[in-house]
């Protein structure tokens, strides 16, 4: 009997430059010498821009005032007591020893406040803060709603918490007049935060786009009155609200809160001389075991005063001319074995 054959399609792939992997290419083959002087100059850059990094942020000019126990007695009487309703004002001499020359900035930092953990990150509504959905509050525990279940805006515990301390510079001009030093609270964010992820609900008055919602349970106030002389400034929109949500990595930070309106007295910095920061204490501290300050600083091209990336660049350059050396001995010692062994 014949055997019948099936003939099943070939699996090989087609005989083609392409598919039988025989395109053109080129291989790099570097050289020791090539190698090493990659490492040297790579070395060198690095190195040298940590330097002028290290010492831009060094010629910054800054001066940090503490005054988490300076204003004790408001802490004892707002947070202890838990009297949030009663107002409480310290005023926190310094003497500022040499001109601050050219823009000033005026930041806020905390200690041990922890922006970081998971809940509270994702404690927040973005549809809320973009204008999309003010009702939703879908993601914002423990924060939703309030005792009589209505939406809160802005929801969430990162909303909640926002640092609410009032803090004005006064200049003492003759030791006798105090004046006080005009700050800006304005151009504070990220473009990309002012007119892009925040945006305010889309109705004609500020006031009536939150209607059916209540304000956080630790706020003063709602939303849109959170600075009524600019509209441009309110809402969501806020400079001060808007650096808020944008979290801190780490437990001790500093955000950015006024900027010096560089006019009559100070159209070149700030002077030395005596100066005070009236503080209305209203940012809770003292039960985290945290603490506060206020921060004057001066920026450079490289930007504030840490030097962290000026480090890493030193670190990385020094770590590449080690590298280079270890090369450098390895292909001398191979170099000598070959010259010996041919011998």
């Amino acid at each position: 009997m014949e055997k019948e054959f099936h003939h099943h399609p070939s699996r090989m792939p087609d005989n083609s430059a392409m598919k039988q992997q025989k395109l053109p290419a080129h291989q790099l083959h570097f050289s020791a010498r090539v190698v090493l002087t990659i490492f040297f100059a790579t070395g060198v850059f690095c190195f040298c821009m940590g330097v002028i990094l290290i010492l831009s942020a060094q010629s910054i000019q800054e001066i940090e005032i503490n005054y988490t126990y300076i204003c004790e007695n408001c802490a004892k009487l707002r947070e202890n007591a838990f009297n949030f309703d009663q107002k409480c004002t310290c005023s926190v001499p310094f003497y500022l020893q040499e001109n601050m020359e050219g823009d000033v900035y005026m930041y806020y930092k905390l200690y041990g406040f922890y922006q970081n953990h998971y809940r509270y990150v994702l404690s927040r509504s973005n549809n809320q803060l973009v204008g999309k959905d003010i009702m939703d509050v879908e993601d914002c525990a423990p924060f939703k709603v309030s005792q009589n279940k209505t939406p809160i805006a802005p929801c969430g515990a990162i909303a909640n918490s926002m640092f609410n301390d009032t803090i004005i510079l006064s200049y003492t001009l003759k030791s006798s007049v105090h004046i006080q030093v005009p700050m800006l609270k304005t151009e504070l964010t990220w473009w990309t935060d002012k007119y892009v992820k925040f945006q305010n609900p889309s109705l004609i008055n500020l006031s009536d786009r939150f209607v059916g919602t209540e304000k956080p349970p630790y706020w003063q106030a709602p939303i849109y009155e959170l600075d009524t002389s600019d509209p441009g400034n309110n809402g969501f929109l806020n400079d001060d609200f808007i650096v808020w949500m944008r979290t801190a990595a780490f437990p001790t930070f500093k955000k950015l809160y006024r900027r010096l309106y560089r006019v009559q007295y100070f159209m070149d910095g700030l002077p030395a001389g005596n100066y005070s920061f009236n503080i209305s204490y209203n940012f809770p501290v003292t039960r985290i075991k945290g603490e506060k300050s206020v921060v004057l600083s001066t920026l450079t091209w490289s930007g504030g005063s840490s030097l962290f990336l000026g480090l890493a660049y030193t670190v990385t350059g020094a770590f590449l001319w080690l590298a280079s050396f270890a090369l450098m001995a390895i292909h001398m010692t191979m170099k000598k074995k070959k010259l010996s062994y041919r011998r």
